[in-house]
């Protein structure tokens, strides 16, 4: 009798053997699921964070502020120090700001607002009925592919993809008799290890822009860098990461997860069930789109038109506007509206009791989340407040400078630094902010152009993005992992996500040298490759 095994029953390798990348991914799993509970770690890390701010300040750790004279932020005599949290005044600080760094948390009202939404389309069913609709006739491969390439658009809708796309994409694996694991790594490969690459210009563009180019001034004063300057390498590389975080999922990851075992789940799971679309559920979605029409047609009307009330009353324009501002609000309507106009066709909701309590239960699995994100938040504060990653940001940044390259091989190190950067300083904007004034003078001087330097920087920034528990929504990717995977420990998430990273930052790289300096095409409209002077 033959027995025919899918790819996620397979070990990566002959039958009973596993390569030697798999028994890394195990030996990190297995090193990083020794760790306590990741509140626990958070709570570790925040204790630790306040010592090791006391022992720094104690022996007069500091650097010189790269940032120039009168910029935001920079201290009037140059010199960034470390606040010590043990001092009085940092104990004063810590007692009267805990509240605040919780409730001032960005991720915390952003996910808990739009979950309520789509915790209507989910409990009415409609997340579901959905899912199968779209992915009842699409091979493994095709809705692997589209997994990951709808993370990457999503970026341009700011937190849709932390917030929807993740466990949707878990939930549609799941659906298929796959790991959901697996759907939960490909979109948060896509989301956040794809950060900078897309179709289209985002919110962090004109951020990204406007720091390089108050950093080219100190070269030159007149340099102009502008929010597309990366966008032709950024579109190029949304399908190189498309076809890499696709190939990563199946034949890696996938394969290391092996067969899913519903015993694991946190939470019941039965709405994650594929089936043929009854007649009803096919009516129920027809409605449901209508709504989904008539709500984009007001979102189209508020910001499309010159007059429309959510562009920016200032400029006339979309980019600063609330409409860009207020995406959660409208992820909220978005799924609330035809949520409810699905239940109340297939009758699982009739009423407004139904859909309160679908937000309640929207909100009771959110528990662990909401006491994981306070012990993080308090990390993520004292760590910025005693200034301990931006010091080291700068150090970083230094030694990499007193390596003395001047050929494109330094691009090689600047990409691993800021990778490595990252890891400490979780904002793209915020750890640029440091970075650019030391590497875009530097860079300028050895005759290369500011928007060469930011499509350079954007990649570091990007491919450790699934690994640092200092991403802002590293918290939440644990919450959803944990549905399907009770005993889940961070060392499982970040073994998971690895080879993402290790494969993006090869692959990103060499798309780079090979774009940049082997064929000699420009990374935006009207971007230069090197800087005359």
């Amino acid at each position: 009798m033959t027995t025919t095994t899918s790819p996620s029953d397979r070990q990566d390798g002959p039958p009973g053997r596993k390569t030697a990348f798999t028994r890394f991914l195990d030996v990190v799993e297995w090193l990083g699921n020794l760790l306590p509970h990741p509140i626990t770690l958070f709570a570790l890390f925040a204790v630790g964070v306040v010592v090791l701010s006391g022992i720094a300040s104690y022996f007069g750790l500091s650097v010189a502020d790269p940032r120039p004279v009168g910029a935001a932020g920079r201290d009037p005599d140059g010199v960034i120090e470390v606040f010590n949290l043990m001092s009085g005044d940092g104990l004063r600080m810590i007692v009267t700001s805990l509240v605040h760094n919780f409730t001032g948390f960005a991720p915390l009202g952003t996910v808990l607002v739009a979950l309520l939404g789509v915790g209507i389309a989910e409990h009415s069913g409609l997340l579901s009925a959905a899912v199968r609709g779209l992915v009842l006739q699409a091979s493994k491969r095709t809705v692997t592919v589209i997994v990951v390439f709808a993370g990457i658009i999503s970026n341009t809708a700011s937190e849709l993809g932390y917030v929807v796309l993740i466990p949707l994409a878990a939930m549609i694996f799941h659906s298929l008799g796959r790991h959901p694991l697996a759907g939960l790594a490909a979109a948060f490969a896509g989301v956040s290890g794809g950060y900078s690459a897309n179709l289209l210009l985002g919110t962090v563009d004109p951020l990204l822009s406007g720091i390089t180019e108050s950093a080219a001034h100190m070269i030159d004063p007149t340099y102009s860098v502008g929010p597309e300057v990366n966008w032709f390498f950024m579109i190029i590389s949304t399908f190189l990461i498309t076809i890499v975080g696709s190939w990563v999922t199946m034949a890696i990851v996938e394969p290391k997860l092996g067969k899913y075992d519903p015993n694991e789940a946190s939470v019941d799971l039965s709405q994650d069930k594929l089936g043929t679309l009854t007649d009803d559920e096919k009516r129920g979605l027809k409605y449901a789109g209508l709504a989904v029409l008539a709500v984009s047609a007001v979102f189209a009307l508020s910001v499309v038109p010159e007059w429309g009330v959510l562009r920016n009353p200032e400029t006339g324009l979309v980019a600063g506007s609330p409409f860009l501002k207020g995406i959660v609000s409208l992820i909220l309507v978005f799924f609330a509206i035809p949520g409810f106009v699905y239940g109340k066709v297939v009758g699982t909701m009739k009423n407004d009791r139904d859909v309160i309590d679908a937000m309640a239960r929207s909100m009771n699995s959110m528990g662990m989340y909401i006491v994981l994100v306070f012990f993080a938040a308090q990390f993520v504060a004292f760590f910025k407040v005693t200034n301990l990653g931006t010091i080291f940001a700068v150090l970083g940044a230094d030694t990499l400078q007193s390596i003395g390259l001047t050929g494109p091989l330094l691009f090689l190190f600047f990409i691993m630094m800021c990778g490595f950067v990252n890891l400490m300083l979780g904002s793209a904007s915020a750890q640029w902010a440091v970075t650019a004034p030391i590497f875009v003078p530097m860079l300028m001087l050895l005759g290369y152009a500011p928007e060469v330097i930011q499509a350079a920087y954007r990649i570091g920034d990007s491919v450790t993005n699934v690994i640092t528990p200092m991403m802002s929504y590293f918290g939440l990717i644990i919450t959803f992992a944990a549905r399907y995977k009770k005993d889940l420990g961070m060392g499982t998430l970040i073994a998971t996500m690895i080879p993402y990273s290790i494969f993006f930052f090869v692959s990103w790289t060499a798309l780079f040298y090979l774009w940049v300096f082997a064929f000699g095409l420009p990374v935006g409209p009207g971007a230069a490759t090197y800087y005359g002077g």
